[in-house]
């Protein structure tokens, strides 16, 4: 120990530094290194490139071949070869040492860089941008491509943050919205038709909806979308940037609240953009450069973590809902259940055909909010408590927190929700356990 101590307390000598080795050091800071631009990293204001993936250019074409497990874990962003961070990683740092002083030059910021670049590989798109929330990420979307006297169209059912958004926010800026409720439209395509207007620039929805977990013609909203010229918004949180990657099939930006699957241990708040192309990465990066909404160093750290084992846990997740929603939809005591995975499913043929399985996210009815609220106070191993996505399994009651009048204001212009419904988020449990929980509190109620 004392030589532990010793090893320690010995204190660095400082080396004498001339004024020829200062200025060549500074120098080789400066210099490119082979297979690197010699363009420097200190950019002019407005130019603000996207990530570079290393892994891609490791593997060349080869990258494209490899499984979508061995893409997330490879994937990182090439690092900067001219800065360097004043503090060491995870760069807890607001600042960092430039190798030239300019009043019109700004450095690039790489903190948030690997996480959108592997996000962006898993989706598919021309750049991705990390936020501090998934609200926060919507938000920027709506007012960017929104203005006063232009019009959009959301399905329904929605998160109720982002309806009280649209409702108590961009309304007031002017901005027309027109909510169609696909749990009663035979034909959303129809629907969309007679909503469009000259004024029309966004159409927007879940692929799951929250909380009812109504899925809408994903692939033909999105291709009416493009018929049309209307940027098309996607929330696919609820399905996981690993069941599907809507600008795969057409969609123009793609949002995720990465709180849920992509940080999955409950232990972050974040959001992620993904554009198809990098027009509208652009405008939306600028955006962001004056709204001070982008990702902390310490939450982005956390999301790469997240997504290491993101296919390994919606994997699992999946199996474990879809086993799940079958023993509750043979319960007696369960009025309806509502999961894309199950062909009673009234959009299962479109999650089916858009989706490599289909997540976590289970509603259903018990009846009445009684019942809901005994229910969940007799569980042991589901966890009440709001959010999702997690390695726990997580149940609340919609009416009385996440669909309340507390969060619902106003007047309502989307489904009700079901008094008797029950939102629950499947974990990484074993099946049969999470099954055994919700018999054994079925049977109290």
């Amino acid at each position: 120990m004392s030589l532990w101590c010793n090893k320690w307390k010995k204190k660095k000598q400082p080396v004498a530094v001339n004024d020829n080795q200062r200025r060549r050091r500074y120098q080789s800071v400066r210099q490119p290194t082979a297979g690197h631009s010699s363009r420097p990293s200190l950019l002019i204001m407005g130019e603000w490139p996207p990530g570079r993936n290393a892994a891609r250019e490791t593997f060349g074409d080869e990258f494209s071949k490899l499984h979508v497990d061995t893409q997330l874990s490879t994937s990182h962003a090439i690092p900067l070869k001219n800065v360097d961070p004043v503090v060491t990683p995870i760069y807890h740092t607001s600042t960092r040492i430039m190798a030239k002083t300019s009043s019109t030059a700004v450095v690039e910021i790489r903190r948030r860089k690997n996480v959108e670049v592997i996000i962006n590989e898993l989706e598919g798109g021309a750049a991705s941008l990390l936020y501090n929330s998934g609200l926060a990420a919507l938000s920027a979307v709506f007012l960017e491509f929104l203005g006063s006297r232009t019009h959009m169209i959301a399905l329904c059912p929605l998160y109720s943050g982002t309806y009280s958004f649209l409702t108590e926010t961009m309304e007031r800026f002017g901005v027309e919205i027109t909510f169609i409720n696909i749990e009663e439209e035979p034909d959303v395509i129809d629907a969309l038709e007679n909503s469009i207007r000259d004024a029309t620039r966004i159409i927007f929805f879940e692929t799951i909806g929250n909380p009812s977990m109504a899925v809408p013609d994903i692939a033909g909203t999105l291709k009416f979308a493009k018929k049309y010229k209307i940027l098309s918004l996607v929330d696919a949180t609820f399905s996981s940037p690993y069941n599907i990657q809507p600008i795969k099939l057409g969609a123009d930006i793609v949002m995720h609240s990465c709180s849920k699957y992509i940080g999955g241990h409950t232990d972050t708040i974040g959001g992620v953009l993904t554009t198809a192309t990098k027009t509208n990465w652009e405008r939306l990066k600028k955006q962001q450069l004056t709204t001070g909404s982008a990702l902390s160093p310490f939450d982005a750290a956390l999301l790469a973590r997240g997504l290491k084992t993101l296919a390994l846990r919606v994997e699992k997740i999946s199996n474990n809902a879809l086993a799940v929603a079958k023993f509750l939809e043979g319960h007696k005591k369960v009025v309806r259940v509502i999961y894309p995975g199950l062909e009673s499913h009234p959009g299962h043929r479109f999650a089916k055909a858009t989706m490599k399985k289909f997540s976590g996210m289970i509603a259903f009815d018990v009846g009445d909010a009684d019942d809901a609220i005994k229910l969940i106070e007799n569980l042991r191993l589901i966890v009440h408590a709001v959010s999702l996505g997690g390695t726990e399994s997580l149940i609340e009651h919609p009416l009385s927190i996440s669909h309340g009048p507390q969060l619902m204001r106003g007047e309502i212009r989307v489904p009700h929700v079901a008094p008797g419904l029950l939102r629950f988020s499947v974990g990484v449990e074993d099946a049969k356990d999470i099954i055994a929980d919700l018999d054994r509190a079925l049977a109290q109620i």
